[in-house]
């Protein structure tokens, strides 16, 4: 087995804004901002995406029992396109991993794929949307706003505006919006789309929910239908603000422990990598990585292993969990192919992280690796001991370099493991 230079566990800085009572907070805002709202005896849609948002289902429990108690009749619905193998069982199953179930919310879930036409955006783009939406007295869009893995904007990436172009217009809507970004570039179609669906809809209203750096909701903002598209690009430029990099900006190898629909659209966020969903280099990317290796997949992805293509090198263990009908539908609805292409892979970590150094073409003494979490999750990073040289002095080492060695099965041995033990 090849042995690893020494690991050493450090702490890079990241923006730190954790509300400390989020459901507390919420209903707040609700009671003071829309009260005055006609809610009683009205079917709301609570419309939730397939992202592993921060507090997720205690937000969405929160609105729908704030909901109830103005006296309408709640229900969730699932607002993510294609996701969940574009079926109303598999969009119902991403939820449930998020604890978004009807016993845990006391709310039914309507997830129905059907989609009725809106009409065109001035560019000829054809427009769907969600039927159920369409048939409710009012929808409730909850989602996270923070910047895309599929496109670059300095004012729009995920939030609101996507999740009424693309999640309410289920898998047909995903595939159109998607076609047509080819064209005519993402940030003018969500746009254009999101201007046809939102009047459409019966009384639309969104939460925006902003993490910080350590993946801890942050912020909280509602804001009715007419006013997303103006007040959405504050709360971007927050979230960019506070996303998270690497600790180093040129990497020999990077170990991502997990990919998953629940930590980014791509299964890996690419603004953290800088690899876009077509695999080649991002421009800007303030992260360069040789070799990228994929170890596992999240349970709450149901075996949707779009992002496993970003990786050079797999698990054997994470392509034996990809489920091909979740993750093909998905790579397919969004034009992004490469995302789903299965990498080379070994069936340890061994094996797989000596066939990460030789492609790296690095020194073993000189080689500059990362282990992550997950993209998510870069509060916490084991470093290759010659990562010290250009580690810059704001970053915190918490353990003194000690061996990064393999069990007996030929994986990262768990006693001496120093992610795995690390506490946030």
């Amino acid at each position: 087995m090849t042995k690893l230079p020494r690991q050493i566990l450090v702490a890079p800085p990241v923006a730190r804004h954790a509300l400390n009572n989020p459901s507390i907070e919420l209903r707040q805002r609700l009671t003071g901002e829309w009260t005055g709202e006609d809610w009683a005896g009205k079917r709301v849609a609570v419309a939730v995406g397939s992202r592993g948002i921060d507090r997720i289902a205690e937000m969405a429990n929160t609105v729908v029992q704030w909901l109830r108690a103005q006296g309408a009749t709640p229900f969730i619905m699932p607002a993510m396109g294609s996701h969940g193998g574009a079926t109303p069982e598999g969009q119902c199953g991403v939820l449930a991993t998020y604890g978004v179930t009807e016993a845990a919310m006391l709310a039914p879930i309507e997830a129905s794929m059907d989609v009725v036409e809106l009409g065109e955006t001035a560019a000829g783009v054809p427009v769907v949307v969600s039927s159920v939406a369409l048939g409710a007295d009012a929808v409730i869009l909850i989602n996270r706003v923070k910047p895309h893995t599929d496109f670059g904007s300095p004012v729009l990436g995920s939030g609101l505006l996507k999740m009424s172009a693309i999640g309410l217009g289920k898998a047909e809507g995903a595939f159109r919006c998607h076609r047509a970004a080819s064209v005519h570039g993402h940030e003018a179609v969500i746009r254009a789309v999101s201007s046809v669906v939102l009047p459409r809809l019966p009384r639309p209203y969104g939460i925006a929910l902003v993490e910080d750096g350590a993946h801890q909701l942050a912020r909280i903002a509602l804001m009715r239908g007419p006013e997303i598209a103006a007040k959405e690009p504050e709360l971007y430029a927050m979230a960019r603000a506070w996303m998270p990099a690497l600790p180093l900006q040129q990497l020999d190898v990077l170990v991502v422990d997990q990919i998953g629909k629940n930590i980014s659209g791509a299964g890996m966020d690419t603004n953290i990598i800088g690899r876009g969903v077509d695999g080649q280099p991002m421009a800007g990317r303030r992260s360069e990585i040789r070799v990228i290796y994929a170890r596992g997949i999240t349970p709450e992805s149901k075996g949707n292993a779009v992002g496993i293509g970003l990786a050079d090198i797999a698990s054997r263990d994470l392509v034996s969990q990809m489920d091909p009908v979740s993750t093909y539908t998905n790579a397919v609805s969004a034009l992004t192919p490469a995302t789903a292409r299965i990498p080379i892979n070994f069936a340890t970590d061994a094996e797989c992280m000596a066939a990460a150094i030789r492609i790296s073409a690095a020194d073993l003494a000189d080689v500059r690796i990362a282990r992550i979490r997950s993209t998510l999750a870069l509060d916490r990073v084991v470093l290759s001991e010659a990562c010290l040289r250009s580690l810059s002095t704001d970053v915190e080492i918490l353990a003194p370099p000690t061996d990064w060695v393999f069990g007996a099965d030929g994986n990262f041995e768990v006693s001496t493991d120093l992610l795995a033990h690390a506490h946030v």
